[in-house]
């Protein structure tokens, strides 16, 4: 398995909420770690994405063939702790229709309490396609994605060029998204 920089990691995003955040409910939720700080007694909550403030840093593929990451930091706004667990829901915008963007085969989230000021993250790997040429890229204007459990969406605008298409005339970019995973110290 090939492993980036902390900083281009820092995190990043995918469609298919394959997982949902766990609050307890999921028949394995009887172990506590010493992570877990007594302060609160009540069990934490899905994380709400209106919640949370953004930061989105590229290393844009240079050139159509070439790989670029897009890393997204989402900082917790909100005085309440909240769970996430699984990957982002990531939808690239082509004049209105939102391509899928999947969640990386190998990767396995892992439960996270988010408290205030924390901040996680995931990244988006992209393959840039031929500019201008609609049956193999697609020329996205925005990325929007949702967080495990919630229904509120977060966007950028996307200015990293256009995405290749995994088969010529398709409509399943040459993207995935990691799931979301803690950044900072």
């Amino acid at each position: 398995m090939r492993t980036l920089p902390i900083a281009v990691t820092a995190l990043a995003a995918t469609l298919a909420l394959t997982l949902t955040a766990c609050g307890g409910e999921d028949g394995g939720g009887d172990k506590k770690t010493s992570s877990e700080k007594s302060g609160s007694s009540n069990s934490s909550s899905a994380c709400a994405a209106d919640k949370f403030t953004q930061e989105v840093v590229a290393s844009e593929a240079p050139a159509a063939g070439d790989t670029g990451t897009v890393s997204v930091t989402l900082t917790n706004g909100s005085g309440a702790d909240c769970t996430l667990k699984g990957f982002p829901t990531v939808g690239l915008d082509v004049r209105g229709t939102a391509l899928s963007v999947a969640p990386e085969k190998s990767a396995e989230p892992e439960k996270l309490t988010v408290k205030k000021d924390e901040t996680v993250g995931f990244t988006i790997t992209y393959v840039r396609g031929p500019a201008g040429d609609a049956e193999k890229a697609a020329a996205v204007t925005t990325a929007k994605f949702a967080l495990p459990g919630a229904d509120a969406e977060l966007s950028f605008a996307w200015k990293y060029g256009e995405v290749a298409l995994r088969s010529a005339g398709g409509s399943e970019p040459d993207a995935s998204v990691t799931p979301l995973q803690r950044t900072g110290d």
